[in-house]
């Protein structure tokens, strides 16, 4: 297991690197000066070349790189060109935020498609089966960011019941520890702020997990239909056992294995994609953050944001994969 690991682990480098080279590329053929966006559109080209030489922008293309790669193995982030912070500073607060999100959508996903998909797999053709299907049709179809407008007309315009944006009552901050909201309010014992922190997931929260939700529902309805047809399935319910037993006990732990999967790369894409969600719902995240970096041109912004999360996203796939062997005994890592 533990050679398993190791070997995986140093399969990720040339991963990260081949994307941090690319990033590189790809976010210096955007149009637009660092420099000038910093300092505006009346700046005298003596200041703005003065900045540029100060950023280290005036290097060659490879020089940046490298310069970029030297920091990386020594885990210097680079300095915000904005703001001149350190970006492993400036960073952590939205990683947090990004990730306390995703994760609630995903236990919302994963709690609702599964049970949905089981059920819709156990009353086949029923009309919970088709309804349950429709709905996860109109799921993976529906824009995120429709679904979120309505979200906020619904629940807080015209209910007023949900508030419309951002992680906290700004009048009563939560007392951070960790950046992690629901965890710091249980610490320092704010369980008045923690109802109104879960208030003000519950509507990004949702919206984000919808589409996520449908395409668990739909992998664990097809992965259960072709368990429920297997031999041992049809001994265990010969025996005697009641049904639910037989599709949750013997079924599921079978069938899990491709829904694992799933949920591991809806986990990935919801750290990564989250940008819509986080922009209507004034979520300060990673990906806002990374968005407000593109419009500043803040190159090391950008491209740490983006390794941090690909990091991530690999390492969730990682994990997935240790999974395997606990659910199927069968599966070995030696």
């Amino acid at each position: 297991m533990l050679h398993y690991i190791g070997r995986r682990i140093l399969q990720l480098i040339p991963v990260l690197l081949g994307m941090t080279f690319i990033v590189f590329l790809i976010i210096r053929a955007i149009p637009g000066d660092p420099a000038q966006v910093i300092l505006g559109q009346q700046a005298s080209e003596e200041a703005i070349k003065a900045l540029r030489t100060t950023l280290g922008l005036d290097n060659p293309w490879y020089i940046q790189y490298f310069d970029y790669l030297k920091g990386l193995v020594t885990g210097d982030l680079g300095e915000s060109l904005r703001t001149r912070t350190p970006v492993m500073d400036e960073v952590w607060p939205y990683l947090a935020a990004t990730i306390e999100l995703s994760v609630f959508a995903i236990i919302i996903a994963v709690i609702i498609g599964i049970n949905a998909g089981i059920i819709s797999a156990w009353f086949q053709n029923s009309w919970f089966d088709y309804l349950a299907m429709i709905i996860a049709l109109v799921g993976v179809s529906m824009p995120i960011f429709w679904l979120g407008l309505m979200n906020q007309w619904i629940f807080s315009i015209e209910l007023g019941i949900l508030p419309t944006t951002g992680r906290e009552n700004v009048r009563d901050p939560v007392e951070v520890i960790t950046n992690f909201y629901i965890i710091d309010t249980i610490l320092t014992g704010q369980f008045d702020q923690l109802s109104t922190v879960l208030k003000h997931l519950v509507l990004p929260g949702t919206a984000l997990a919808t589409i996520p939700m449908a395409i668990i529902a739909r992998m664990t309805r097809s992965s259960m239909l072709e368990v429920m047809r297997s031999d041992y399935v049809r001994t265990a319910r010969a025996k005697g056992l009641k049904m639910f037993f037989v599709v949750y006990k013997h079924a599921l732990k079978n069938a899990i294995i491709p829904v694992l999967t799933i949920i591991g790369l809806q986990m990935g894409l919801l750290l990564g994609g989250a940008i819509l969600t986080e922009t209507i719902f004034g979520w300060p995240g990673i990906g806002r953050y990374i968005y407000e970096a593109i419009g500043f041109r803040d190159y090391p912004v950008i491209q740490s944001g983006i390794l941090i999360v690909a990091f991530i996203f690999v390492m969730i796939n990682l994990f997935v994969d240790l999974l395997y062997s606990l659910v199927d005994p069968r599966i070995k890592y030696d």
